[in-house]
């Protein structure tokens, strides 16, 4: 069973097992406006929670994207650099950045449910 949980710098996380599927939120591509850009990390590389993982350029900004949690990378969604217009159509689906093995439950558990996301959002 996968579980989604999301960070107060709009990363989202899925977890499934020890994997995770790592991407931005829709408030955050929304915020962002058409994006133009896209780097995605090298599969191998080690990212630790709240670390810078990836980069996002938009019309408006470039922006990190940092990893909700630690582990290491297994993929990097090639597909974006050719279309990065994916992560404003489906920022929560195929618009994905990266994917990580090795993931600590513990910090996943610390991140915040989609209703305490919504919540967070409300009042920015």
């Amino acid at each position: 069973m996968s579980e989604t949980r999301y960070t107060d710098q709009h990363e989202w996380v899925q977890l499934d097992g020890g994997n995770a599927t790592v991407g931005i939120t829709k408030f955050a591509a929304e915020q962002l406006g058409d994006v133009v850009f896209v780097e995605v990390p090298d599969v191998g590389r080690k990212v630790n929670a709240g670390g810078e993982a990836a980069v996002v350029e938009s019309v408006k900004a470039a922006s990190e994207v940092y990893a909700p949690v630690g582990g290491e990378v297994t993929e990097g969604n090639a597909a974006l650099a050719d279309d990065p217009a994916k992560v404003n159509a489906d920022p929560e689906g195929d618009g994905w950045f990266f994917k990580l093995k090795g993931v600590d439950a513990a910090e996943f558990g610390k991140l915040m449910t989609k209703a305490q996301y919504d919540e967070f959002v409300k009042g920015l």
